[in-house]
């Protein structure tokens, strides 16, 4: 009845949107148009409606806006994803080898992580560069991270068949694990992948920055995903490309962590490694790879995602960042600091603005 008459309103359109908690569905109905001259009370007092919001700011289903009292994140195969997470996703940029792929998952294993990278589709530069196995390595890579334990696999894809090949790949293993399909920077603005990756509700998506275009920009590209349907989104920050950045191999952006924790509802994840693009390292003797990370961290991002390989000499995508397996352990130490200082970063700033609050000063308590 309430959908009826929201369809019949003159020059508006609607969009069904279901978001998915753990103990029940929210049905959303966005009313795309000529909405000014409605009143909130006329919907209100439809028969099924909860709450009525007019949303006139960008970023409609994934942005915060205001009387905004949706749960931020998700679960996904056991794996919590929100703006209070922390989840690291190391292992290889590019799968080339069972033997690696297996050494990485063992590591991990080892040192109690869930999370991996996967590269099976690698989009590049150059056309004769290497592009990835693709589905071919599929069947070993979800084998043996059933057999360590390694729950969600950050995989990118290039093309909606490749959801598809995901998916045959998993059941025909038996779902040993889970995909988070990875939205890489070059086809960020490849608007029909993007309704297409969202018109899915099976994968989460990690969807990286443009490298090429403004923040605003990218916000509204992850948009697409939810308008479609899927909102499970983790925002990730991979560096911008300009020779202002020089000498790593792109800018690196890790201060807008909390710009689009502020903005949107969406996890944020930074990808040291293709934002810095190497195995430098300063005086102190730590890697510019792990003071970016810790920086991406100590802002408050809820995911990292970084390269390892057990021989970087042999692979064959970006081996030069590789971090190697022995530096596992003091990565993983690394981030934890870095995480501790940001708890502590936090704690104070509570303090500080209940203070305020006692004192009657102005100042808001930020959620």
């Amino acid at each position: 009845m309430t959908l009826d008459y929201l369809s019949r309103l003159p020059g508006v359109s609607t969009r069904i949107h279901n978001v998915r908690g753990t103990q029940q569905v929210l049905t959303e109905i966005y009313l795309i148009g000529d909405t000014k001259s409605l009143l909130l009370e006329d919907i209100q007092v439809l028969p099924g409606v909860e709450r009525v919001i007019r949303v006139s700011e960008e970023y409609r289903i994934l942005g915060r806006h205001r009387d905004e009292q949706r749960a931020i994140g998700f679960e996904y195969n056991g794996v919590p994803f929100n703006q209070d997470t922390l989840n690291i996703f190391a292992g290889l940029c590019a799968v080339d080898t069972p033997e690696h792929t297996e050494q990485m998952m063992a590591a991990l294993r080892d040192h109690g992580q869930v999370c991996t990278r996967m590269g099976a589709y690698k989009p590049r530069t150059n056309p004769y560069a290497f592009q990835g196995y693709g589905k071919s390595c599929l069947p070993y890579v979800f084998e043996q991270a059933g057999r360590y334990g390694i729950r969600v696999i950050a995989m990118e894809i290039t093309h909606e068949a490749h959801l598809v090949e995901i998916h045959e790949s998993l059941e025909q293993a038996g779902w040993p694990t889970g995909v988070m399909v990875q939205i890489g920077t070059r086809n960020t603005q490849n608007f029909e992948l993007l309704k297409a990756v969202g018109r899915q509700q099976e994968f989460p998506v990690l969807f990286k920055r443009g490298f090429g275009i403004t923040l605003n920009e990218s916000l509204n590209a992850a948009e697409y995903l939810a308008s479609e349907g899927n909102s499970r989104v983790v925002f990730c920050l991979r560096g911008v490309k300009t020779n202002m950045g020089d000498p790593h191999r792109n800018l690196v952006d890790f201060a807008q962590v909390p710009v689009v924790k502020r903005l949107t509802r969406m996890p944020v994840c930074v990808d040291p490694s293709h934002s810095v693009g190497s195995r430098e390292h300063s005086p102190d003797g730590i890697l510019d790879l792990m003071h970016a990370a810790a920086q991406g961290v100590v802002a408050g991002a809820n995911m990292v995602l970084i390269d390892f390989h057990p021989k970087p000499a042999k692979a064959l995508v970006d081996g030069p960042q590789a971090m190697l397996m022995n530096e596992l352990s003091w990565f993983l130490e690394d981030i934890a600091l870095a995480r501790e200082c940001y708890e502590k970063r936090q704690a104070l700033s509570r303090q500080h603005m209940a203070k305020v609050a006692t004192d009657g000063g102005a100042h808001r308590v930020p959620d």
